[in-house]
């Protein structure tokens, strides 16, 4: 009889995870003969993994005037720096289509080279990006020739000519140009530049020309303007600091917002006509703070510390929500047909407002200016319901001042603490429901006009606590009358 050993637990166990990795095994590992056919490799080609093109003397060779030219369509980037030679460009681009990354790398220049990167007459769809040009002979980057070219992310310094320079309908965004010889950055007509700062070129900072958008760029210490554009443009949330001309100035039909120019040798901002100036602030500026030609809107900034005019424009435009304070010579000056509401014109050395002919001045401020409050030395205006104090510091001028001319309407002002409250020279107006108190003079009103009655108004016996009634202490019931107090 044989005897068979018993299978015990532990045998079981081993037999059956012997099984189930021979099973897994069998299942994973797939059939032990290959497919017929050649074997064929798994990577990715370098053309996969780098399907662009590097920019060297194989792939893009130079030619007379050029390191490297670009003649195709196509996306390029370079492996290094560059160094310019005398009588060429650093790259030249003749086909559209093509972008280029400079992929953090340096074209760098020397005397006597040309432009560090540039495109021929016809070229469109160009692209160039995060790199930096240096020190080029003539411009740094040169796309007058061509259109919609975008450059983004670019330093561009120290080149003979402009940093930058793109045809119409192109855009520059977050580029930097620093002490470029013939500016920063020139654009074409529509053209949009977005971030971009440009610091210490001669010839100007940012020169757009018309139709053209800047966003969001400074310039500082510019030999010329700040930031310039032509008619059509808008400027907004920029900054023009320390130029040698304006800090920012364009021509007809343009719109400035959110801006601020400080401390530039001539005007802070500098608008042609037909323009619109809102929210913008400028400051210590060697000329005026605002100056604007015929038929323009200024709402809601500020002018101060200027060594001129604080906010100044010609005829047809209007001033509201504004204040000019400090300035070294008057507050707000206006030509003629011009409406000056709600502003405030204080502590400036002339006058707090100065208009033309045909102006209204309505609920507005001024305060404490060294010469008169508000003026005028023509015809034909309103002054309604201001409020002047302290004006003509030194003794030497009034709340309220209409030197010639006739028909003004001076109504509802209250003047108090001048040398003289209301002065009028001239003839043929109308002087009613005003108040004056504390003047050496309160009124100075030459013969030939009509004046309301002027009371001086007494004052309650006793004090008044409770709903009344009390009578009047104002000594008339006339609604044109004058009130002295």
């Amino acid at each position: 009889m044989t005897h068979r050993s018993p299978i015990t637990t532990a045998h079981a166990l081993i037999l059956f995870l012997a099984g189930t990795a021979l099973y897994s095994y069998s299942a994973w590992a797939g059939p032990l003969n290959p497919p017929a056919g050649p074997v064929t490799s798994t990577y990715k080609t370098l053309t996969e993994v780098e399907p662009r093109t590097a920019v060297n003397a194989t792939n893009t060779p130079g030619d007379a005037d050029s390191l490297y030219k670009i003649t195709q369509p196509g996306s390029y980037y370079l492996t290094g720096n560059i160094t310019g030679v005398v009588g060429k460009h650093g790259i030249e681009i003749v086909a559209s289509g093509v972008t280029l990354d400079v992929m953090g790398f340096e074209l760098l220049g020397v005397p006597g080279s040309l432009d560090g990167i540039s495109a021929t007459v016809g070229v469109n769809n160009v692209e160039v990006r995060n790199g930096s040009v240096r020190s080029w002979g003539d411009e740094g980057l040169d796309f007058t020739n061509g259109g919609s070219i975008g450059i983004a992310d670019v330093n561009a310094l120290t080149c003979a000519g402009f940093g930058i320079s793109i045809n119409q309908n192109s855009t520059a965004t977050r580029c930097k140009m620093n002490s470029n010889g013939a500016g920063g950055i020139a654009t074409g007509i529509n053209c949009v530049v977005i971030g971009c700062a440009a610091y210490g070129n001669t010839g100007g900072g940012i020169l757009a020309w018309v139709g053209c958008r800047v966003v969001d760029c400074t310039a500082f210490t510019n030999t010329g303007d700040g930031i310039s554009a032509g008619n059509g443009s808008t400027i907004t949330g920029c900054s023009a600091t320390d130029s040698t001309s304006d800090g920012i100035a364009v021509t007809n039909g343009c719109t400035i917002s959110n801006c601020s120019a400080s401390s530039n040798d001539v005007h802070g901002i500098n608008a042609g006509n037909d323009c619109v100036i809102t929210d913008c602030s400028t400051r210590s500026n060697f000329g005026g703070g605002i100056n604007s030609g015929n038929g323009c809107t200024i709402t809601n900034c500020s002018a101060s510390l200027n060594s001129g005019t604080g906010v100044n424009t010609a005829s047809s435009g209007t001033i509201t929500n504004c204040s000019a304070y400090d300035n070294g010579a008057n507050g707000i000056v206006t030509g003629t047909s011009c409406a000056v509401s709600n502003c405030t014109a204080n502590f400036n050395t002339g006058h707090g407002i100065f208009v033309g002919s045909f102006n209204m001045v309505i609920d507005c401020s001024a305060i404490a200016n060294t010469l008169d409050g508000i003026r005028t030395d023509t015809g034909g205006c309103a002054i309604r319901g201001n409020t002047c104090q302290s004006n003509g510091i030194g003794g030497i001028g009034a709340g309220i001042h209409s030197v010639t001319g006739s028909d003004n309407r001076i109504e509802g002002n209250n003047c108090t603490g001048a040398d003289r409250g209301i002065e009028v020279n001239g003839a043929g107006n109308i002087i009613i429901r005003n108040t004056c108190s504390g003047n050496t003079t309160n009124w100075v009103i030459s013969v030939g006009n009509s004046v309301g009655p002027i009371v001086v108004a007494g004052f309650n016996a006793a004090a008044i606590s409770g709903n009344g009634p009390v009578a009047s202490t104002l000594g008339s019931t006339d609604p044109h009358a004058n009130f002295t107090y």
